[in-house]
């Protein structure tokens, strides 16, 4: 019998899908076929009939196994390379047709809607009815390219829908709606893709930008936070310093007294010892004179001993222990001194640091109660003393002299500053923008104000209860700091320029205005003098 490697690849190929033979049966008229391609032809007739002679069978044959054309057909896989059919890789069409080893696609129908290798796109180059139809580059799926309702290609777009439609829809469905080819809806969209590549690209370049300004960011406050490290390490060191020096001063005081007294002590025992050890000389003489019966000798030695040696009246005579009595308290005192120095200094440079947050604020006419008398450059507020007839404003305060400015603050830091100069009585700060304007008003921040108050009874910040505040001199101007952010709300004496008060921990959750009340005035003019935004002066 001759070798399966002498035969071609003809003479193993299934008639049906003209591949090698995969599972090879014979039907009863001595035909071979593949096992799937002659079980699915007879699965579409009615008759069952051979694919090649067409010989007609009664009944579906009963195919059997060729074991013969099986064993010819392995060593022919085995022993022939078929480099003209080269099989799919990953990412590759596959052929539709291939039923063993699939082979990859060089075409695909967009009829037939099936891909094929070259071997089984023989037919579409032959057949004359074939030849019509419309070949493309190898797509995958092609069964998304068929309309689901009307089983035709997906050819034309509609614009009012914007999907792929068939023929057929532009009939029914899609009737009234304008359709274009697809060619041309795909060139306007391929216009309108370079515009939002354009967006895309624009859009990267804003959050590059925005990536490198958060670094910016996080280096700026490293070195804040360095700078800020290396300050409160100088003064706390000379804080620690003069602590250690308040400390040896203190103790050398206390010690330099307690050695004075003992010193003190110490010679008047020594002292004492000595008129002690006199008068024991003396005491031994009595005696010894007392003991003598020598009557000449007695009287000329008794002479002597009229004459005591002399010696102190010790009854006055005291140690009076040292009095410590303010020595410590003159020790703290100048501790205090230097620490009101230091804090004075960093306020000082604290006020310096917020004033770069400046705002230019002016005040909003349309929520000014209607006595208040507002400049026309809206940086000045008194009490007219009148009431105006103004709009009903939802804005407006209506039962106390109050007003807002116009800008409002929903995140970040902001600082203003209000000359108080030649006021009995005034009200300044920040409030939330959902505050009663109509009612009466509690100015805590539970009611979302955040206030100064100065009358003749002193300064507090308003909560509840008050936080009264020292006044240390007639105040001039208010500087007011906010840290939307952190919650922080702080006041400053610019002239002075020391730190009056922080509320911390605020929450905020909804936009901030600048406050201002300059409150009433009688008819004496006092209290008449206007609460004015000043612009910062930063100096030294």
């Amino acid at each position: 019998m001759a070798s399966a490697t002498s035969w071609s690849e003809e003479n193993f190929s299934c008639s049906i899908c003209l591949d090698v033979f995969n599972s090879p049966v014979t039907t009863p008229c001595g035909h071979n076929f593949c096992r799937t391609c002659i079980t699915k032809f007879w699965d579409d007739q009615v008759l069952y009939k051979c694919p090649v002679c067409n010989k007609l069978f009664q009944t579906r044959p009963d195919v059997q196994v060729n074991t013969l054309i099986s064993e010819m057909v392995d060593q022919f896989r085995s022993s022939v390379r078929v480099k003209e059919h080269p099989c799919v890789e990953p990412g590759e069409v596959p052929c539709d047709f291939c039923t063993g080893t699939q082979l990859k696609a060089v075409k695909s129908c967009l009829v037939c809607f099936t891909s094929y290798c070259q071997t089984h796109l023989e037919p579409h180059q032959r057949v004359a009815g074939l030849k019509k139809h419309r070949l493309v580059e190898p797509m995958d799926r092609l069964e998304d390219r068929m309309c689901k309702k009307h089983d035709r290609l997906l050819e034309l777009f509609c614009q009012t829908e914007q999907v792929c439609v068939c023929l057929f829809c532009t009939v029914t469905d899609h009737k009234s709606h304008p359709v274009v080819p697809l060619k041309e809806e795909y060139e306007v969209k391929t216009a309108q893709l370079g515009k939002i590549e354009s967006e895309v690209q624009q859009m990267i370049q804003e959050r590059k930008r925005k990536i490198q300004e958060i670094k910016d960011t996080v280096d700026h406050s490293k070195a804040d936070a360095d700078r800020e490290i290396a300050d409160g390490v100088q003064v706390l060191t000379a804080l620690m310093n003069c602590i250690e020096k308040c400390r040896d001063d203190f103790n050398q005081t206390v010690n330099e007294k307690l050695k004075s007294t003992e010193k003190e002590a110490e010679d008047l025992i020594k002292e004492l010892e000595q008129e002690i050890e006199d008068l024991t000389n003396r005491s031994s003489e009595v005696k010894q004179l007392s003991q003598t019966e020598d009557h000449l000798h007695f009287l000329q030695t008794f002479r002597s001993l009229k004459n005591p040696p002399p010696t102190r009246d010790w009854t006055t005579v005291e140690v009076r222990p040292p009095s410590y009595v303010g020595t410590l308290r003159r020790s703290l005192d100048q501790l205090q001194e230097t620490l009101n120095m230091e804090m004075k200094k960093l306020c000082a440079a604290e006020l310096k640091r917020v004033q770069q947050y400046e705002v230019d604020v002016t005040l909003d006419p349309d929520t000014a109660h209607p006595r208040l008398i507002l400049s026309e450059d809206g940086k000045q507020v008194h009490d007219g003393g009148l009431l105006k007839k103004l709009p009903d404003n939802p804005k407006r305060f209506t039962r106390h002299l109050c007003v807002l400015t116009r800008q409002s603050f929903s995140s970040g830091r902001f600082y203003f500053e209000v000359q108080v100069k030649d006021k009995t009585a005034w009200c300044l700060g920040v409030a939330r923008e959902s505050i009663n304007r109509k009612d009466q008003i509690i100015l805590t921040p539970e009611n979302g104000y955040w206030t100064l108050y100065f009358n003749k009874d002193g300064l507090v910040f308003k909560d509840n209860p008050e936080v009264s505040l020292p006044l240390r001199a007639e105040l001039q101007k208010v500087g007011v700091f906010v840290d939307y952010d952190e919650g922080l709300v702080s006041f400053y004496d610019v002239e002075a320029r020391v730190h009056i008060y922080s509320a911390t921990g605020c929450t905020f959750s909804e936009p901030l205005y600048p406050f201002l009340c300059p409150c009433l005035y009688n008819y004496e003019g006092i209290n008449s003098a206007p609460l004015i935004i000043s612009p910062v002066n930063q100096t030294d």
